[in-house]
């Protein structure tokens, strides 16, 4: 049986001292990977902004937030991935309330 859809939102910052062209790779590469298990609603880059806490003595990070509809089991795996990337320093999901 096929799980349901669930829209979820998520948020995660990469390392802003790595390269630009490294940056871009790990935007693609999670972008990627949540288009391959789901469907992308909304995609924006914030870009390099100033964290309001220094992140192992970081002060700039590079943010980006995704809206996309994906099986439930997906957002845990999304951040187990987050979680074992060195360069993504800190993430979030939640899950949206479906008004349709």
């Amino acid at each position: 049986m096929e799980k349901p859809n669930m829209s979820y939102e998520t948020l995660f910052i990469i390392d802003a001292s790595i390269a630009d062209d490294e940056i871009a790779a790990l935007v693609e590469r999670f972008k990627g990977m949540i288009e391959e298990n789901g469907t992308i609603l909304e995609f924006s880059e914030w870009g390099k902004r100033r964290l309001a806490y220094p992140i192992n003595d970081e002060v700039e990070g590079y943010y980006v937030l995704v809206d996309y509809k994906a099986p439930s089991d997906f957002p845990n795996e999304l951040d187990r991935v987050f979680s074992i990337t060195e360069d993504v320093i800190r993430s979030m999901t939640i899950r949206l309330d479906d008004h349709e």
